[in-house]
């Protein structure tokens, strides 16, 4: 459940930057991971970059971005990406789409002949939406042993460094203290010095790939169930419009769909229903809509 938030806080440093080079600063965001920087955005761009720039001693983000494109294969591109968002998310965020899991989808999926369930977790940052996910299926065996004979969570992030941390399932007080009850803690973590290990029998089912929301999802399979929260916020109009449809393609005929408060179903709300249920939104792809 990444959010790809971009600082609006932040200090200003002293980095200053040129119109031309912050035209082309917002260019090559727009087309690396689909993130669109407002027009006056420079301070915050010196801000995010400064600890880079200083790294590879380089005195301007134009000779950043020179930089780049003559080492296009250094790595530095999902660098500058990964310094220029930030990951913020907690366990069971919103509350309701966990609820209509536990208490909707996985009863509807038990009764099917299979009893498998696929879902994807898009943008999942330090892997706390996933594991969520996970300890919510959890429960439900708990309560239906046998309910289900396969689950999956593919957890997608474009950040390395985020996705590491996710693989990791270590968590400080600070980071458990979000969203996350006491019987939760005890019951799927294990004390592991100052941070805590998420147990393996939650960990096991969550599968993490690194993956920009820009690229194919082909690859990724078919899902029953999509979270993509609170991400789409950050793209064009245009880009939020192809990543629904990219994602309607690979969504099972009567899978589900969660998408983030503020969020919408940009040129494709003719193939779900809208749902409402534990005072949140949903979607249902309809059995009868065609892949385009």
């Amino acid at each position: 459940m990444l959010n790809y938030r971009i600082m609006a806080n932040s200090v200003v440093s002293g980095q200053s930057i040129q119109s031309d080079d912050y035209k082309a600063f917002r260019k090559f965001l727009e087309e690396a991971c689909g993130i669109v920087l407002g027009e006056n955005k420079q301070y915050l761009v010196a801000n995010r970059l400064d600890n880079l720039l200083k790294e590879l001693a380089l005195d301007s983000i134009k000779n950043l971005i020179e930089t780049l494109k003559n080492n296009p294969r250094s790595g530095l591109r999902e660098r500058i990406i990964d310094a220029m968002t930030t990951n913020e998310t907690s366990w069971f965020r919103d509350g309701y789409p966990f609820e209509i899991l536990k208490k909707v989808i996985l009863p509807e999926v038990a009764q099917k002949k299979t009893r498998e369930i696929r879902i994807w977790s898009a943008a999942c940052s330090s892997g706390q939406e996933p594991y969520s996910i996970s300890m919510i299926i959890q429960e439900f065996l708990r309560e239906r042993p046998g309910g289900l004979t396969y689950s999956q969570i593919v957890s997608s992030e474009i950040s390395a460094s985020m996705l590491q941390s996710a693989r990791e399932g270590l968590y400080d007080k600070m980071s458990l203290s979000r969203g996350l009850s006491q019987e939760r803690r005890e019951r799927f973590f294990i004390a592991n010095d100052i941070r805590w290990q998420i147990k393996r029998e939650i960990r096991e089912r969550v599968v993490f790939k690194e993956l920009n929301l820009m690229d194919s999802y082909m690859l990724l399979g078919r899902f029953d169930v999509v979270f993509c929260r609170n991400v789409l916020i950050y793209f064009s109009e245009s880009v939020k419009a192809d990543i629904l449809r990219r994602i309607t393609r690979i969504l099972q005929p009567g899978g589900y769909l969660f998408l983030g408060a503020s969020e919408s179903l940009t040129g494709c709300a003719d193939d779900y229903e809208i749902l409402q249920l534990y005072d949140g939104i949903f979607y249902k792809l309809k059995n009868h809509s065609v892949k385009k």
